[in-house]
């Protein structure tokens, strides 16, 4: 009995030895795919977070773009409004003259718009009545001292203009409304102006 008991202590032994090599083996296994799905979660994450970044970049920059666009379109609104409202006043201003400085700046006006002294001068209702006599004698009197006819005329129509007048010579008309001569002059300053309100919206 005693052989047979080494035998199987023996045995025994050995089966222990080779449960331990093999544990220590699938430990080694274990720990071999354990680092491997780590290290491949990793770089699975660093591939979402560098995609999340990548997106979040480029959505910033989407929505840099659009504000940028809205500030620019809201920038030359105000400039245009500006704009609007400098040159409504100057109307305002021009409309509202005392009766003799309208009457010497319309008279020049006349002079330029009809340096041979023919036509006739339109206004509007309450300008007709106010200074329209007085501006064609003063012009006709000046163009007769310049040595031109003076066959300037009041017209009886009027015309819905804030100010100034139109000059009609036959089918032809100039309009000489201080409306129409801002006008023109705001097409001309339109563009400088908005670089100089743009040239201090950057200040």
């Amino acid at each position: 009995m005693d052989g047979i008991e080494q035998i199987a202590a023996r045995i025994r032994e050995d089966a222990d030895q080779e449960i331990a090599r093999m544990e220590q083996e699938a430990d080694k296994q274990i720990e071999t795919i354990q680092a491997q799905a780590q290290a491949q979660a990793d770089r699975e994450r660093e591939d979402i977070l560098a995609r999340g970044r990548q997106a979040a970049d480029e959505r910033l920059e989407r929505l840099k773009s659009a504000a940028q666009m809205q500030r620019h379109t809201l920038e030359l609104g105000a400039r245009q409004q500006v704009l609007a409202e400098a040159f409504e006043r100057a109307l305002d201003k021009l409309c509202g003259m005392p009766d003799e400085e309208m009457v010497r700046l319309l008279t020049a006006l006349v002079l330029r718009a009809s340096p041979a002294g023919h036509g006739q001068l339109i206004f509007s209702a309450q300008d007709r009545g106010r200074i329209g006599a007085a501006v064609v004698s003063a012009a006709n009197a000046a163009l007769k001292q310049g040595g031109s006819d003076g066959a300037l005329a009041l017209s009886e129509e009027v015309r819905p203009i804030r100010g100034g007048f139109i000059l009609a010579d036959g089918p032809v008309e100039v309009n000489c409304s201080f409306e129409a001569m801002l006008r023109l002059q705001r097409e001309k300053l339109e563009k400088p102006v908005a670089e100089i309100l743009a040239g201090h919206g950057k200040e």
